[in-house]
């Protein structure tokens, strides 16, 4: 678990590719992960516009350059969500200096509860690059939607709690949405299917 990986690992086993596909990023093309799913001819999250912690709109185009997994769920979540967040900052670290490339981006679901202030630091004490988003109930639906993520509040004694998708939503570095990442996967795994996408991108 503590070998960094590096992009030519990953190249030098990703034979299927053909050098035109490794020459650009054409939104088309399909990849071969080891773990992951393959969604490439995928259309989904490209128009989203959330606010930050700062009050700023984000949108996809924001982090063009970079490659956004986006992730939902809530600071309340007692499992998957912190699972995820501590793997993908695990998966970042294997990846070395092109983990720097990686952009987390954890949207709330629960918009209620989660305020800007508690979103930013709640993703902050899993990595300091990592990135909070909301909206309000209205824009946070319309997101999910856009992203065919389900979710929906779940009665918790005098509380609720969230049930609700937990695929990792990756991209790569012009907007083209490649790769869903499962939260069973382990934090190698994580890193090994996300050089693949940078590595033609």
């Amino acid at each position: 678990m503590n070998t960094l990986l590096s992009r030519r690992k990953i190249l030098c086993g990703m034979s299927v590719l053909s050098l035109g596909m490794l020459a650009g990023c054409e939104n088309g093309s399909k990849l071969s992960f080891k773990y992951g799913k393959d969604l490439s001819d995928k259309i989904m999250g490209r128009t989203f516009k959330l606010k930050d912690a700062q009050g700023e709109t984000r949108l996809l185009t924001s982090y063009r350059g970079l490659m956004p997994m986006i992730f939902f769920g809530f600071t309340q979540c007692p499992a998957v969500c912190p699972t995820t967040l501590a793997r993908a900052a695990q998966a970042k670290k294997l990846m070395g200096r092109d983990g720097d490339r990686l952009q987390v981006i954890f949207i709330t679901l629960d918009p209620e509860r989660d305020k800007p202030k508690m979103l930013d630091a709640y993703v902050k004490s899993f990595d300091p690059s990592f990135e909070a988003l909301h909206g309000t109930l209205e824009e946070t639906a319309a997101v999910a939607k856009e992203f065919g993520v389900f979710f929906e509040k779940v009665p918790s004694g005098t509380s609720y709690t969230i049930s609700h998708t937990a695929t990792s939503f990756v991209f790569d570095s012009v907007g083209s949405l490649r790769l869903g990442l499962s939260p069973s996967l382990t934090a190698q795994e994580f890193a090994e299917d996300l050089l693949t996408v940078m590595a033609v991108c």
